[in-house]
């Protein structure tokens, strides 16, 4: 258990040294002792927003896990010295964490016919899974305060974890500010995951996912909503990490390595 609580810093935000395994050890462990947390899944756009939104950033980091959703930020880790980090994914959690017996699954956002598909998708996968209400809420820009209705709703359903599924960093800012309203201890925003696993968008195949390139796909299925993310946004951060490296080198003694 040795990365459990370790992050590495990248340019500016802090993301935790962790694999699935682990994310999951750690939020059963926050669900027993019912401890309020909140956990973001950050990919490459998230580090890139934050440089850009430092109240967005600080909401980032003082998050109570922030999981590395993007092979960038894993090898970066790994080069770091945390052999074990792997890409904790926001699909790929739910999943594990869906199959966990006892737990109650409380889902919020996306459409009224994507939460139908998913649940039965859910329930095809994992029989036994307890899912003890949804909601899906009205499409807006701004970070509304979430009506006491539903407010009461989520907290009569006595769920371990909300998963929120808004986008970044929509769903980021919903769950600080939602947290001290919630009884459920466990929040957990994973962006398209709804979407992925309804089967309403396509997945990147494992092997692309596991060269880096998720991103490639997923803008090929939907360049006009994702090319400023990836196009513009991905050249933003190879910027700042060449900054950041050319920093790191000048500040050290005959240009050895921090």
């Amino acid at each position: 258990m040795e990365l459990l609580g370790e992050k590495v810093d990248i340019l500016g935000v802090k993301i935790d040294a962790v694999n699935l395994i682990l994310a999951c050890q750690k939020i059963n462990h926050w669900i027993k002792e019912r401890r309020k947390v909140y956990i973001c899944v950050a990919p490459v756009s998230t580090i890139v927003e934050c440089r850009r939104d430092q109240v967005y950033g600080k909401i980032i980091n003082e998050a109570d896990m922030v999981t590395p959703d993007g092979m960038p930020l894993v090898w970066l880790g790994r080069l770091r010295g945390h052999k074990d980090m792997q890409r904790t994914y926001g699909p790929d959690l739910m999943l594990a964490l869906c199959q966990e017996a006892g737990l109650k699954h409380f889902l919020y956002g996306a459409s009224e016919v994507v939460l139908e598909r998913l649940q039965e998708k859910l329930k095809e996968y994992f029989p036994s899974v307890n899912i003890v209400g949804h909601h899906a809420p009205t499409f807006s820009q701004e970070v509304a305060v979430e009506s006491p209705e539903i407010i009461d709703r989520i907290n009569a359903s006595q769920a371990d974890i909300v998963w929120v599924a808004l986008g970044s960093p929509k769903q980021d800012f919903w769950m600080h500010r939602h947290r001290g309203r919630l009884n459920a201890p466990v929040m957990i925003g994973v962006g398209a995951a709804f979407d992925f696993l309804a089967g309403v968008k396509p997945q990147a195949p494992r092997w692309v996912q596991r060269i880096g390139m998720e991103w490639f796909f997923r803008l090929c299925c939907e360049p006009k909503r994702l090319w400023k993310r990836y196009l513009i946004g991905n050249t933003q951060f190879l910027y700042c990490l060449l900054q950041d490296q050319v920093r790191r080198l000048t500040r050290q003694p005959n240009g050895k390595n921090e």
